[in-house]
């Protein structure tokens, strides 16, 4: 193995409705095996190109977390592992830093109530890099989870969270990240420039109603959220989040040489 650093594949799979294979491989900066998946119950450590195969199959692929993990690859299923499901890969692999974007938290998701994302933080003896938890959980109550339950969360040049795609308040964290050490109980956030996030926050109830129609269907909440804010704002969201996963990476990257 020769990356330091795991790639969840669960917003490259699901998440990004308007980004097509080309623009990823475009924009994607590393050749070598980064990206985490399950294929027919066997975990792929694979590059962009061997991936993208993969993300053609995306109709039928299931999301894999820590939760289900396990009985996911005993019954030899297919899927994109979500930001715990990934760390739970890197933490059997002995890689120290996993990534994603938005991460999950506390909410009415059906399910994620509290994501597994949280108690993977407090168990599993990997580093996890986010952008921040996703606007469309509490953001408020995961954070005073994770610092209750001893996780230290520190922000890539700030000391506060204040959303992931819009604006929203400010909430304090541990500190600015100055080198501290990594491993289990360690949430590092890299958040998106706020001039750089969408304007109407509007976008966000309706993605949340998105999300819940999903579920009435039997079908996953997440991207179908992603795909109505993706739609409300003409693509720019999956970009954003594309490019904040990449920004996430290389900074992985940087902690690890």
């Amino acid at each position: 193995m020769n990356t330091k650093f795991l790639v969840e594949s669960a917003l490259l799979t699901h998440g990004l409705k308007s980004i097509d294979n080309n623009t990823i491989a475009e924009l994607w900066p590393w050749e070598h095996d980064c990206i985490a998946w399950v294929d027919k119950g066997k975990v792929i450590i694979g590059n962009i190109s061997e991936f993208l195969c993969f993300r053609d199959r995306s109709m039928e692929l299931i999301r894999i977390d820590k939760g289900n993990f396990q009985t996911s690859c005993k019954s030899g299923l297919s899927g994109a592992l979500t930001a715990s499901g990934t760390m739970l890969v890197a933490e059997l692999m002995r890689i120290g830093i996993a990534v994603t974007a938005g991460m999950g938290g506390i909410g009415d998701i059906v399910g994620e109530e509290i994501c597994e994302d949280l108690p993977a933080l407090t168990s599993l003896d990997v580093a996890l890099i986010a952008t921040s938890p996703k606007d469309v959980v509490d953001i408020e109550a995961t954070i005073k989870w994770l610092l209750e339950h001893d996780v230290s969360i520190w922000g890539k040049d700030t000391d506060v969270v204040d959303g992931f795609m819009i604006n929203s308040k400010p909430i304090a964290i541990t500190g600015k990240y100055n080198g501290q050490p990594l491993g289990k109980g360690t949430l590092l956030l890299n958040p998106i420039p706020n001039e750089m996030r969408l304007k109407d926050s509007t976008v966000i109830e309706k993605a949340k109603i998105a999300g819940k129609e999903a579920e009435k269907k039997g079908e996953y909440y997440h991207p179908a959220a992603n795909a109505m804010i993706d739609k409300l704002s003409s693509g720019k969201s999956s970009m954003m989040q594309l490019k904040s996963l990449i920004e996430n990476s290389i900074w992985a990257e940087d902690l690890t040489r």
